[in-house]
């Protein structure tokens, strides 16, 4: 079992920033890709970013040039940081890990105000 915490979420105005950080834990060994996702409300939880143990990545279209993912390996975590914030990035956002299944973490909710 894997578990992922998440933490650095939080209300902030359009054109702001945040940093979200994931932290896994348990049986890490093996862990491959990692990233986030997020789910706005009323609407299904899409790929942000995903980021592979070798630093290759992989962005949505619409956060291409405002975030940018990063990855710790010795410390099983990774980071997001988001620049120029929407409003429509407002959401819950999910630390993802892959190893054989993928695991969740708890979510953490970002909101943007115009």
């Amino acid at each position: 079992q894997v578990q992922l915490v998440e933490s650095g979420g939080g209300l902030v105005q359009a054109g702001g920033s945040l940093r979200l950080s994931c932290a896994a834990s348990g049986s890490i060994f093996g862990i491959g890709s990692m990233g986030w996702y997020r789910q706005a409300p009323g609407k299904q939880r899409d790929l942000v970013v995903s980021i592979t143990t070798r630093g290759n990545t992989n962005y949505a279209d619409s956060v291409k040039g405002r975030f940018t993912i990063s990855r710790d390996n010795a410390k099983n975590s990774v980071y997001l940081q988001m620049d120029s914030l929407k409003p429509e990035d407002t959401g819950v956002y999910y630390c993802y890990a892959m190893r054989y299944q993928t695991y969740w973490g708890q979510g953490t909710q970002v909101t943007v105000s115009s």
